[in-house]
């Protein structure tokens, strides 16, 4: 059967070619599944994309019709991209596998665990790859957002802690941004004209979304917020600390504030920070989909030993002695992990280190 009507026809990875006659401007595709539209296709002729403008996909037949017919002998390859990529994900182990080979490893007779549920090692394994998440793996999640006039962005569904903040310039440099340690957002209590309190028809007290305090905070502009240009009295001192006397990193930068509601669910940006590109790094528990609950290859040793650690202080009657050994072994696999992952590599720390005043010998 021809891969495309009336064409000799080539097989490539997840893709189709074709090659054109001068005349012919309606081809089949046999993908399966079939792309549902444009965007799930990239047309290329003699080695260059074509605007998907130029061509129209009908998905429930898979007839691909070009606006023009494509010249002769033209080498046409469509790709679909809406499979899922498995690109860099040899790096990673997954939790099935995870299961597999510890029960291979560590249970059954005359092994170190005699006999242990999957639910049970299931649990374990997943607590194992959610502690080590927050500061032994590497954290790869980031989300990036313009922000809105309400200068507030919502923290992801997985959110946990953060790695840092910043905003991307025209260049695409990081500007990094740090947390305004001296603000936050109180409950605001909703009071009358003569200053008593609000109550609701249940006898609540009424609060307001935001405080005066954050409202102020996020009318600022960055000169406010970043720039010595207060003065007299009753100035705020905060913005001079550290900044004109005693320079102190954290004050001195121009890239605004922000703080992080963690009961409202928001990062609160000041007002200069309107409209630009943010960037949040955050950490996750790495816990989600089957696909998702995952280990780095340089960290599985640790899982197994944190697994085996956390089994036999679980379970009654194991020496004492036996769960030392394996509280310490899990210490090592942990500090072998960090390392490991740290990623270091000597060209490029002497590199970085060149310029100080040390001499780097290698």
């Amino acid at each position: 059967m021809p891969l495309f009507e009336g064409t000799q026809q080539q097989y490539y990875d997840n893709s189709q070619s074709f090659t054109g006659d001068g005349s012919t401007t309606t081809f089949t595709l046999t993908f399966n599944p079939l792309p549902t539209d444009e965007a799930n296709i990239r047309v290329f002729i003699d080695g260059s994309q074509v605007l998907a403008t130029t061509y129209a996909l009908n998905s429930s037949t898979g007839v691909l019709t070009f606006t023009s017919a494509p010249a002769l002998n033209t080498v046409i390859v469509v790709e679909q991209v809406n499979l899922p990529e498995q690109l860099g994900n040899y790096q990673y182990v997954g939790i099935n596998n995870l299961i597999s080979n510890f029960q291979i490893n560590y249970v059954g007779e005359g092994k170190i665990i005699n006999k242990l549920k999957v639910p049970d090692l299931s649990f374990h394994i997943q607590r194992a790859i959610a502690e080590l998440s927050y500061d032994t793996l590497r954290s790869e999640k980031s989300q990036e957002i313009e922000i809105p006039p309400s200068l507030k962005m919502m923290l992801p569904h997985d959110y946990v802690n953060y790695v840092k903040v910043y905003w991307v310039d025209n260049a695409g440099i990081e500007r990094i941004i740090y947390p305004a340690r001296k603000t936050s957002n109180p409950s605001a209590i909703l009071q009358r004209e003569d200053y008593s309190y609000m109550f609701g028809a249940d006898d609540t007290l009424l609060e307001s979304l935001d405080s005066n305090q954050w409202n102020n905070f996020q009318a600022t502009t960055s000169d406010d917020t970043t720039e010595e240009l207060n003065s007299g009295a009753d100035a705020d001192v905060t913005l001079a600390e550290g900044r004109r006397y005693g320079i102190t990193p954290e004050h001195a930068n121009h890239n605004g504030l922000y703080y992080i509601d963690n009961n409202s669910g928001y990062i609160h940006f000041s007002g200069g920070i309107a409209g630009k590109t943010i960037v949040l790094k955050y950490i996750s528990d790495s816990l989600g989909t089957e696909e998702e609950i995952r280990i780095h290859k340089l960290a599985e040793d640790a899982v197994y030993k944190w697994v085996a650690h956390a089994v036999l202080s679980s379970k009654i009657n194991t020496p004492e002695y036996i769960i030392n050994r394996f509280k310490k072994e899990r210490f090592a696999a942990v500090r072998k992990a960090k390392l490991r992952l740290s990623n270091l590599k000597l060209e490029e720390l002497t590199q970085t280190m060149r310029n100080k005043s040390k001499i780097i010998k290698h």
